[in-house]
């Protein structure tokens, strides 16, 4: 068994799923896969299932029985591959956005520079985005940048969805506290990191926008985010 694993979070992602997971397959070095799927109704899990005969036990999925956030998801992911011993855990999507060929360069990154954490990283040289119309790539962009000024963290790409965490900052953080369910799930894990001193390193992708599916983001989950991040910065003062 590798000790890496790529969770990929699912809902509605018919027209993706297979691709992916048949591209993350073919990785050198071989990677297993989680899929952690939120009782999708376009049959995203039978498909997952109908693949799992073709990977000698490379390929898991995990059903959840409501749709429940992105957060938890990964949380759910995170112990389920933790129980398992896995070494490297990575988060990506299933929509292509994050180029499953970047994979690599995420895990050696983390060896090389001995990081916690690795960030798939839109702007750490400059904007990397393709595809996003210029209103959201000016928000990403400038949501990175409040982030920035309200936490103190340095990263560039703090909403990024693209990492690589290492078993033992996994095993560092406290993951039954983590609060946050959209993207400021993934602000609030990177400032944990972040408080607990960890490497963190940022390594510059492209980022596509999905050709297939439909996008999860909303005003709920901006909202979320935006005010999420002043919530965390008064925690982190105030429980010192």
């Amino acid at each position: 068994m590798t000790d890496l694993i790529v969770i990929i979070p699912t809902y509605n992602e018919i027209e993706n799923i297979e691709n992916i997971i048949l591209k993350v397959m073919s990785l050198q070095p071989e990677f297993d896969v989680l899929i952690v799927d939120d009782n999708s109704p376009d049959g995203t899990a039978s498909k997952v299932k109908s693949l799992q005969t073709k990977f000698n036990n490379r390929l898991h999925l995990l059903e959840r029985q409501v749709k429940n956030g992105l957060g938890t998801a990964y949380i759910a992911g995170f112990k389920w591959c933790l129980e398992r011993h896995y070494q490297y855990i990575f988060e990506m999507d299933a929509d292509f956005s994050h180029n499953p060929d970047d994979l690599p360069r995420l895990l050696k990154a983390s060896k090389d520079e001995n990081a916690g954490l690795v960030i798939g990283s839109r702007y750490v040289t400059g904007v990397n985005v393709v595809n996003w119309p210029m209103s959201r790539v000016i928000m990403s962009y400038y949501a990175s940048a409040y982030v920035r000024l309200i936490t103190g963290m340095s990263i560039r790409d703090s909403t990024a969805g693209f990492v690589c965490y290492t078993r033992e900052t996994l095993q560092a953080i406290d993951l039954d506290k983590i609060k946050f369910k959209g993207y400021a799930f993934q602000i609030e894990m990177k400032f944990k990191v972040f408080l607990k001193k960890i490497k963190i390193v940022e390594v510059p992708i492209i980022f596509t926008d999905r050709t297939l599916g439909t996008s999860k983001m909303s005003k709920k989950i901006f909202k979320e985010a935006f005010f999420g991040v002043i919530e965390l910065k008064l925690k982190s003062i105030f429980n010192k």
